[in-house]
Parts: C-alpha cells; structure tokens; sequence
C-alpha cells in the first residue's frame, strides 16, 4: 500500500489536500465512493495471487489507515481457479518476485498454477513455448526477480476438484510419519522406499510430491522437495518445510555442500579398491524408447561432466562386491551409469545392467540394489549439522544376510574426497 506522502505526488494528488496556503479546508471533501464500484475483497486477494492485483488507494492525509486483519493465503483450490482462466486466456507475462528469486523455472510454473502437472510443465519447456526475458529456458534454470517469463497460451482438461478425505489425509500423513528419518521445525528427512516415485510422471498417481499435500499447513504452504530420487533407488530424501529452508538448501545441493553416500551391491568386484569416475554424461534414446544416461564426450550435445568416488566395502566369492559410492556432481541416474561404465552394473537395474547371461544368485531378489545411505548438510538456519542415515530396504536387508555383509563395519568412503 502507498503511504500518504506530503505532496510529491504532483498537482492535484491526494497529498495537496493537507498542504499548502489553504490547508484541509482549501478543497471540498470527495464524496464517499458509491457502493459497487471496488472489488470485493476476496476477488481481489484472488486476483492478486494470480498476479493481477491492483494497487490499492491511498488513505487521506492525516487519517491513520484503518487496520485490517490479516487475510488468509489462498488456498490451492482459490488458486487453481483464478489462474485456469488466465492459462486459457492468451500469452502470459509474469514478473519474477523477489520472493520467487533463484526458484527454478519448474517449481515457480508449479506454485503460480497449481493444475499443471510436472510432466505438463516439462512438455511446455522441451518445446520451447517457455521464454525467459526472451529466451528458450530449461525446467532446470534459476531465476532472477525482475525477470519476464512468458507463459503461453494452455488449454487444460476440466477436472472437478474433488474434496480432501479427512481419513485419506490421516493415512497419508500416519504413513509419512512411518518413514520420517529426522524432522525439525524447518526440514524433514524421509526414508523412501523403493518403488515409490518422488514426482508425479506418464501414468504416476502415487509420488512423494502429491503425498505432501497432506501437510500443508493452514497458511497454504506444502513442504517442498528439494533434491529427486530416482523410483526404485530407496533411502534419505530431505525435504524442505518452509519457503525460506527451501532456497537455502537448494543453493547448498547446488554448491555441492551436501554430502551423499549410497551403497550398492554389484556384479563382480572392481580390480581397484577404492578409485575415481570422472566422465561426460548425455541423454540418449533407447531401443525401447526409454531414455537413459550414456557416457559421452565433452563438447557433445547435453554432455554434463559427472565425478563420483567409490570405495569397495566387502565382497562374496568374487561374485558380487558392496560398493560404498560418493557423488560429487548429482547428474540422472549417475551412480547407475557409472557402475556400468566400469564393468560393474548394480544388481537389479533394469536400464544399466550391461553383462550378457549373468545368473542371479539364489535367494537375491532382482530389485535394484541402491540405497541413498546417508545424508550430510548444514541446517538451513546455520542450527549446526543435520546428518542422517536410512537403514537397508527389505530387499537388500535379504541380500545383505544372505552374504552375510554385516552393514556395521567401517565404510572407507569416508575417506573420500568431497570434490
């Protein structure tokens, strides 16, 4: 709201009317605004959480502004109403906020409409309809406030909004709880399990992503994923409660001040004990029509340079090896393509396993053996260091007894680098 000023609002504004030679008396008072002709204030908090709000009037001089209580964020259905007729309604222009600054494109598209869908959101990016001050963006890129996104026109299926079960939300939210690793007052740490996806996709009902609807809290904040896990990989996924706690621990996965172990049971044992992969990773199209990671060459198209450390824990009969892993860069399904690139594939992954009739070991189910082990980062409040550990999934708990791995002894990763 604008204040009241003392006149610098030029000849005629509100701000002479307290001025000058004649004083308040020098100009007869307006008449008050007939009814009908403001906007109700629930159209216009609904407008402005579209990002069409309008500034509101000044108050006289010398009238205190009346004080009004505190309106109550809009909620996601308010939301997804006001915006699904802006979508449909021609280009968009929106205006990157400061509040929005260094959110990515995907999770800025997400929180101003609500109804696209992730994969919605990357069908319009990979087509280039998503302009940023003019240029093609990608999901991934950072923005600026101040910045211009162009949004283009969206045609989206009518779906009725169907009520929250009460008993569906206390199940989901009894369930998250099962899995909750660490929680304060501005992070959460899940153990996901193996098979659960963490964002929504083609054909993905279930996710992590739609689980935390459930605890959004009365101010219409959800909590925020902040790093993915691949579907079948299990293990500590942080999550963000709060919009502040997010963009910090965004920036500290982007500064690579995370530290992540994984362990991975794998076919064979590498000849090196402890060593260094260091390549190029690219998207590339599968037989099938999958996509998957493959080894590239700088300079290729989408090459991305990708560093990981591992370090051989114990093994069984030359056969199978547990690998402790530490990612330094965190590119799709790094730690799967790596272990193939060195004649290694992880047990049970059904995109990267490379090795021509290999025989399962008896009793070791085919489920990929990769656990996000342990997760290091300092709290996004500077509260000292939040360090956590998820123990092995039922399927590799099995495997780990079968070869009898004890999942207590020293983990050499450790004395890995961090870079």
């Amino acid at each position: 709201m604008r204040s009241g000023g003392n006149g610098s609002g030029g000849k005629g504004g509100a701000g002479k009317a307290g001025s000058g030679k004649g004083g308040a008396g020098s100009r007869a008072a307006r008449p008050p605004a007939r009814p009908g002709k403001r906007p109700s204030h629930d159209a216009r908090r609904q407008a402005k959480a579209a990002g069409r709000g309008r500034p509101e009037t000044a108050p006289a001089v010398g009238k205190p502004a009346p004080r009004r209580p505190a309106a109550a964020a809009p909620t996601r259905a308010e939301v997804k109403a006001v915006t699904a007729e802006v979508l449909s309604t021609g280009v968009q222009q929106l205006v990157v906020t400061p509040d929005e600054n260094e959110m990515r494109i995907d999770r800025f598209l997400e929180a101003r409409f609500p109804q696209l869908s992730f994969s919605h959101i990357q069908r319009i990016v990979r087509k280039g309809e998503l302009r940023v001050n003019g240029k093609r963006a990608d999901s991934k890129d950072r923005l600026e406030a101040g910045q211009t996104v162009r949004i283009p026109p969206l045609k989206l299926e009518q779906q009725d909004e169907r009520p929250r079960s009460a008993k569906a939300d206390a199940d989901t939210i009894g369930f998250l709880r099962s899995i909750t690793l660490y929680e304060d007052d501005d992070v959460m740490v899940l153990n996901k399990p193996a098979g659960l996806a963490v964002q929504g996709g083609s054909g993905t009902t279930r996710h992590v992503d739609g689980l935390l609807e459930a605890l959004t809290g009365k101010d219409g904040q959800k909590p925020r994923l902040v790093h993915r896990l691949d579907k079948d990989t299990s293990g500590c996924l942080v999550i963000a409660k709060s919009r502040f706690a997010a963009a910090t621990l965004a920036k500290t996965f982007r500064s690579r001040s995370a530290r992540k172990v994984y362990w991975a049971l794998v076919a064979g044992v590498p000849r090196v004990r402890q060593g260094r992969i260091s390549t190029y990773l690219a998207r590339e199209e599968a037989y099938d029509g999958d996509q998957r990671m493959a080894v590239a060459k700088h300079g290729d198209d989408g090459a991305m340079h990708a560093v990981t450390y591992y370090a051989v824990v114990e093994t069984a009969a030359q056969k199978l090896a547990w690998l402790s892993l530490k990612p330094v860069t965190g590119r799709t399904h790094q730690l799967r393509a790596h272990a193939a690139h060195i004649g290694h594939p992880i047990v049970g992954d059904p995109k990267y396993f490379n090795i021509q009739n290999w025989e399962l070991p008896g009793g070791i189910q085919n489920k990929l053996h990769l656990l996000a082990r342990r997760i290091v980062l300092p709290h996004p409040r500077g509260k000292g260091t939040i360090d956590v550990s998820a123990p092995l999934p039922p399927h590799m708990r099995q495997s780990w007894n079968l070869l009898g791995f004890e999942d207590e002894r020293y983990d050499p990763i450790v004395d890995a680098p961090d870079e």
